[in-house]
Formats: structure tokens, C-alpha cells, sequence
């Protein structure tokens, strides 16, 4: 057996959280290894839709440890929040089957006030950011001034650290015009949460190098997608962390050797939020077609997503940079009915044509898909558990994505239920 890392392959949303939540009967751990509660997991387990931001996947499981890793920017009172909001649901939570990283980096109020208010100030020019401020975290962390979540057992240096905060933030809320922070409302807010949070916190590098000793299976839960990363994707819309599988490593604290099989889930077709390139966006009945279909719209910001054909280059590139072994394909249900199915395997910018995305923002936004046609079928493969009860026309459909990306479907989603997947490879029998 092997330990597995689950990662987007296009721009997030293509339903890492129901292949997680299925993957996860299978592990011993559930980690989260990057972005923060700008994140959106559903999962639908019998009649109970559970919606997941910063949670790992696997907490809906009992007997599962779930851990919120280093890489994580975490929102303390998101975090809270999230957790009562379970727990209403019917979902057991405490310290024993969460914990959370004591090095992991806080979301402070602040880091939201100055996400708006960069937004607000770029106008049409806006990167599409969520609001809740990962950004901003993840800036104050690279930065040396982040306060994290082992500053929250001790005051004075819990004090000196917004102290340090509030010499660059205030500076640049002036700037944007907006409110400065008050330092003692900040301090009092702090000291309120910390009670609450630090009973999750702990070494979560030295639980997971007991558990890999140990021979339990790992399951890496990434968010958001491999063209959203800050260095691989379509920058500047992009995340403000890395979303490859090689981020699992650092994210958690296990070394590289640890991680093993890499899945990349990946959409039928190709969507996107926000701002930002989208070479086979379709602004069309069918692009709107998809959007109902696929009820594409964003877990925490009810954002509607843009739609498309699917793109096999963005996907072949997210399959070299990542390290992708195999891919779990989504949503194929979505595509039934439609006639005639177009793949992109190609762009054509200026004149020249590519078959990878450059990273220049005015070549991506010029970039024009090249396409091939492909007979759809009439059949429905929603539900289908088993290659048998595909359409012929599916699976040839199927076949051709996985020559264009090189890599092979591991795992096929019919629909939204959990059990309704059809397993070609078992992730952690690699």
C-alpha cells in the first residue's frame, strides 16, 4: 500500500472533495496541505450534503485523523465556525480526530480588510480573489511577520507580533483609505479565540512520521488547481500558494519520500472562477448548457463558473508539472445528450502554435484553441459503476483524453453520490 495525493488538474472545483471523501474509507489520515478557507469541498454522503472549507475531507469519517497541515493559512474563527456548523450536522469533532499544525499561519481580520480593499482599488483589472485573505496571510508569512497559531499560548509575543503587523498594514490601509486596525481590539479578539484553537494544535509533522512508521495510509488533500498555482498557473490570477503535489512535502511536513501515488482530479470539461485566461471558454447555449448541468457554482462564494470544452493541454501540463500518476475524471454525466463534443489539443497565438500555455499574461489572453471534434452520445452515464454500463461513444471520448494528457483514468465519477464511481486503478495499491 501507498500513501496517495489528491490535487486539481484545471483550475479547482472539478469535485476533489467527493473523491476525497470516497479515497478517505481507504486511509488511516486526511491531511490539508495548502490554501485556506477560500476553499470548497462538497460531499454527499446518503442523504447529508456536507460543505467544507477548511476541513479535510476525511472528518466526516469516524476513526479518521484529520489534520490542518503548516501550508494551510488558517481563519481561527473560520475554523471555529466551520467546526460548530459540523458538529450540527451530526459530525464528532474534537482534538482527538482534528489537529491542526501549531506552525500553521492565522488569517487575521486585517488580512480581509486589505483583500477587499485591493480588490475594490484594481476596478475591472481585479484578480477575482475570494475576499476572506489568503493572499494577504500568506504575504505576512513570507514576509516574517505572520502570527501563527504556537504565538496564540504566549501574549508577549502575541503582542510584539501585531505590533510588527500593524506597522505595514495600517500603513497600507491608510493608503487604500480605509480604516486603520485597533491595536487593542485585535490583542482582546486574540486572546478570546486562543482558548478554543489550541487544544487542536500540536507537532503535526511528528504525528505524520509516527503514522508513516507505522505503515498507515496518508491521504494529501489539495485545494483549488494546478493552473491556480502561484508559480505554475495562469499568474497573476492565480492563488497565493502552491497547488502542485510537491507542496503536500512541505505543506505537511512529510518528506517527499513519504507521499507516493499522485491523483489529479480532473473535469470532463473545463471551468474556471473569477478573472483570468480561459482559451475554451464558451460563451454560448452550451457553455450555459454546461453551467446548468454541472450546477457550477462556487461552494463558498456562489459564484458562477465559466464553462468550457475540455482542454487537454492545460491538463497534459498539469500532469508533467505535477507529477500526475493518474487522474480521477468528474462529471462525465454532464456531457449526455450532446451531439457533437470538442477537445482542445492545441492553442494558435499570434500566428504560431503551442502545445503547452506560455506563461506570458498577453499571450495566455490571445491564446485561440485549436479543436477536434469528437461523436457525443445520447445514452446517460449518470450513476454508471461500471465500464460496461458506459456508452461506447463515452469511453471512446474517455480513451482520447487519456492519449492527450498521458496519464490514465484511475477513477471515474458518474454523478455527485459517493458510491456511483467506477475504479479502474486503486490509488493506494500503487
Amino acid at each position: 500500500m501507498t500513501n496517495v495525493v489528491v490535487v486539481g488538474s484545471q483550475w479547482g472545483d472539478e469535485g476533489k472533495g467527493k473523491i476525497v471523501d470516497w479515497l478517505s474509507e481507504r486511509a488511516d489520515v486526511v491531511v490539508r496541505f495548502q490554501g485556506g478557507h477560500n476553499a470548497g469541498h462538497t460531499l454527499v454522503v446518503g442523504n447529508t450534503e456536507y460543505k467544507l472549507s477548511l476541513m479535510p475531507s476525511g472528518v466526516v469519517r469516524p476513526g479518521k485523523l484529520s489534520i490542518i497541515g503548516n501550508g494551510v493559512v488558517v481563519d481561527p474563527w473560520a475554523l471555529l465556525e466551520e467546526i460548530e456548523k459540523l458538529r450540527g450536522q451530526g459530525v464528532a469533532i474534537g482534538p482527538k480526530n482534528l489537529k491542526l499544525a501549531e506552525n500553521a499561519a492565522l488569517i487575521l481580520p486585517l488580512h480581509r480588510s486589505l483583500d477587499r480593499a485591493r480588490e475594490a482599488a484594481r476596478g475591472e483589472a481585479k484578480i477575482g480573489t475570494t475576499g476572506r485573505g489568503i493572499g494577504p496571510a500568506y504575504e505576512d508569512k513570507v514576509a516574517r511577520r505572520a502570527v501563527r497559531v504556537c504565538d496564540l499560548a504566549d501574549e508577549t509575543v502575541m503582542a510584539q507580533k501585531i505590533d510588527d503587523l500593524l506597522l505595514h498594514h495600517n500603513a497600507l490601509l491608510r493608503g487604500f483609505g480605509e480604516p486603520e486596525v485597533n491595536r487593542g481590539e485585535l490583542l482582546a479578539a486574540l486572546k478570546e479565540v486562543a482558548p478554543k484553537v489550541l487544544p487542536f494544535a500540536t507537532a503535526s509533522w511528528r504525528l505524520l512520521d509516527d503514522a508513516r512508521r507505522e505503515g498507515k495510509r496518508i491521504l494529501f488533500e489539495g485545494a483549488q488547481g494546478t493552473m491556480l498555482d502561484v508559480d505554475h498557473g495562469t499568474y497573476p490570477y492565480v492563488t497565493s500558494s502552491n497547488t502542485v503535489a510537491g507542496q503536500a512535502a512541505s505543506g505537511s511536513g512529510m518528506g517527499p519520500r513519504g507521499l507516493g501515488y499522485v491523483l489529479g482530479i480532473t473535469k470532463a470539461y473545463t471551468t474556471r472562477v473569477g478573472s483570468g485566461p480561459f482559451p475554451t471558454e464558451l460563451l454560448n447555449a452550451t457553455g450555459d448548457l454546461l453551467g446548468s448541468r454541472g450546477k457550477e457554482f462556487g461552494v463558498v462564494t456562489g459564484r458562477r463558473r465559466r464553462c468550457g470544452w475540455f482542454d487537454a493541454v492545460l491538463v497534459r501540463q498539469a500532469v508533467q508539472v505535477g507529477g500526475i500518476d493518474g487522474i480521477a475524471l468528474t462529471k462525465l454525466d454532464v456531457l449526455d445528450g450532446i451531439e457533437e463534443i470538442e477537445i482542445c489539443t492545441g492553442y494558435r497565438i499570434d500566428g504560431r502554435e503551442y502545445d503547452y500555455l506560455p506563461p506570458s499574461p498577453k499571450q495566455q489572453a490571445a491564446a485561440q484553441p485549436i479543436y477536434e471534434k469528437i461523436e457525443g452520445w445520447s445514452e446517460s452515464t449518470r450513476g454508471a459503476r461500471s465500464w460496461a454500463e458506459l456508452p461506447a461513444t463515452a469511453i471512446k471520448y474517455i480513451r482520447r483524453i487519456e492519449e492527450l494528457i498521458g496519464a490514465p483514468v484511475a477513477l471515474l465519477s458518474t454523478s455527485p453520490e459517493r458510491e456511483d464511481t467506477i475504479t479502474v486503478h486503486d490509488p493506494f495499491a500503487a
